[in-house]
């Protein structure tokens, strides 16, 4: 894993805001799993919910694609 890699919030994998999608895609993970596990943390101690509002605060939109 390329550790100077930026993580962006997805614009094309995204159902909220694109935050799982993106990390999913940075851990090589299926996003399915990673917003299983953002589910269980906020159903189970209410972590989830948290951390996604922080991520979605501290990870910028990834950038347009200009053809």
């Amino acid at each position: 894993m390329n550790e100077n890699r930026i993580i962006y919030r997805s614009r094309s994998d995204q159902m909220v805001a694109g935050v799982c999608g993106r990390l999913a895609e940075w851990l090589d993970l299926d996003p399915s799993i990673v917003r299983l596990i953002f589910v269980l943390l906020a159903l189970a101690v209410g972590h989830g919910i948290l951390i996604y509002l922080i991520l979605l605060l501290v990870m910028p939109l990834e950038p347009e694609v200009k053809a």
